[in-house]
């Protein structure tokens, strides 16, 4: 094993722990995003998810990202993401001068020349994005790429199962709230 897929391996290894060991989204969130820019030797690496309603990628986590280049403005989804919905890789090598990236001048301001958008997917839909970006012009390789791939749908993983557990949650307290009142209401008889 080289040193790249011990990089790769350590990292994969610990978000999965990571995500079959807490339901706090932010946490491993911000773990898949540091181990990604980490082990990828990237610039930054981000995890939006896509808002249905408003047809933009919201910013769940990111690492290496300014807050100006965080607040720049909404993400354009139907822009961003097109490709990535129909559950491809989509790579813009040149960010500054590519018309698929939204914002070009804030990407050159911010010092990113590369944009890989992995889609995040769960039972065969597009719920976001992870966002890999490097300081300068980079072809990645399928390795590589297979990395961010696996580690996308280990995160895309850790979502639904947030998601679910805040669902199951709210069953729970709306149906024990509903016995507490039938029962207040009977001692009342």
């Amino acid at each position: 094993m080289n040193s790249s897929q011990k990089r790769f391996f350590d990292s994969f290894r610990e978000v999965v722990k990571a995500v079959s060991s807490t339901l706090d989204l932010n946490q491993v969130m911000d773990l898949l995003v540091k181990n990604v820019t980490e082990a990828m030797e990237l610039k930054a690496c981000a995890v939006r998810l896509l808002n249905p309603k408003s047809r933009t990628l919201d910013l769940l986590a990111s690492c290496g990202l300014s807050q100006d280049y965080i607040r720049k403005g909404p993400v354009d989804a139907d822009r961003s993401i097109a490709s990535a919905a129909e559950g491809n890789i989509v790579v813009v090598r040149d960010a500054g001068k590519d018309p698929r990236a939204q914002y070009q001048q804030e990407a050159v301001a911010e010092g990113i020349s590369t944009i890989v958008s992995v889609p995040l997917s769960v039972k065969g839909r597009t719920i976001g994005v992870l966002r890999i970006y490097t300081h300068q012009p980079r072809d990645f390789s399928q390795e590589e790429l297979d990395f961010a791939q696996a580690l996308a749908e280990i995160g895309a993983i850790a979502i639904e199962n947030a998601r679910m557990y805040e669902r199951i949650k709210k069953d729970y307290e709306s149906v024990m709230s509903d016995l507490y009142t039938f029962v207040g209401y009977r001692r009342s008889i």
